[in-house]
């Protein structure tokens, strides 16, 4: 049986290739559903289909309706990555205003593994809500892959999105569940 991995990707800059980490997550054994926040899902507009066809679910970037039915089976395991610095102080001080913060900010206390990887620089580090935020998550119970077994935080301006380590974020992903 393919287990459920939703792939939560943020408004960083490898999300341009988030179509990379669901082929990576695929390769893993995967069924991967994909789950953007509003700005990631706004760069991805005009070819959303793409994500639609690669993942064969529909992509979900706002909470459903009260009256819509959920179009995505259970997931076994999330993934957010790539994380931006904003996606990781709203969700560690508690703000969920985004489908892409709620639904693993849930699941974490329902039992459902969660792993979060970032993508931002060395200054936006540095923010003191940063070590905060994630004290918070990994005291909750997420697996957050930081330095080298994750995404080592690039100076300014120096970064790198094509090359988003994938692999390693689903390294952190199989560690979390049995598959």
């Amino acid at each position: 049986m393919t287990r459920v991995l939703y792939l939560i990707a943020c408004a960083a800059g490898p999300t341009q290739y988030v179509d990379e980490g669901v082929r990576v997550a695929r390769a893993d054994g995967w069924d991967v559903c994909l789950i953007l926040t509003p700005s990631a899902a706004a760069w991805w507009e005009p070819r959303m289909q793409e994500l639609v066809e690669l993942t064969g679910h529909p992509v979900r970037s706002r909470y459903k309706l009260p009256w819509e039915k959920d179009v995505l089976p259970k997931a076994d395991a999330m993934l957010v990555a790539p994380m931006s610095c904003t996606t990781l102080n709203k969700w560690g001080a508690g703000i969920s205003d985004t489908l892409a913060i709620g639904i693993p900010s849930e699941a974490v206390h329902m039992g459902v593994p969660v792993v979060a990887m970032p993508y931002f620089n060395q200054a936006q580090g540095a923010q003191p809500a940063v070590t905060r935020s994630i004290a918070a998550l990994r005291e909750q119970g997420v697996l957050f892959l930081d330095g080298p077994d994750g995404y080592e935080m690039h100076p300014p301006k120096q970064g790198d999105p094509k090359s988003y380590p994938w692999d390693r974020a689903l390294a952190g992903v199989r560690r979390q569940v049995s598959i």
